[in-house]
């Protein structure tokens, strides 16, 4: 029983930590959105300036170099932020699960 309830508290400690790295995550997920946004808009405003044909200027935009690695940085941090949230549910289900050991071991002490 004792190691169970040991269990529970290093979950409960650890969903925490997931909590909190879950906020962190998404604030730096939508700082590089908002980064990439930005830069993708400026790109394209500067090619329709250059006059570059509209049909082309997304593609153009979206192959610049530095625009192109502001989205990369954008999908790692959506990766990162989403496996910190799949985290969480793991802690859930396994205090969920030790709950019900727990419960059921109190049952069975109180049968003895």
């Amino acid at each position: 029983m004792q190691d169970l309830m040991r269990e529970m508290q290093q979950n409960r400690r650890l969903l925490d930590k997931a909590i909190n790295a879950y906020k962190e995550r998404g604030s730096d997920y939508a700082q590089k959105k908002r980064d990439y946004g930005v830069a993708l808009a400026a790109k394209i405003l500067a090619l329709r300036a250059d006059g570059f044909p509209v049909t082309i200027i997304g593609d153009v935009a979206r192959g610049d170099e530095r625009v192109a690695q502001l989205r990369l940085d954008r999908d790692a941090a959506e990766v990162v932020y989403e496996s910190a949230r799949e985290a969480i549910h793991a802690y859930k289900l396994n205090i969920r699960i030790l709950e019900s050991q727990i419960a059921r071991e109190w049952g069975h002490a109180s049968e003895m």
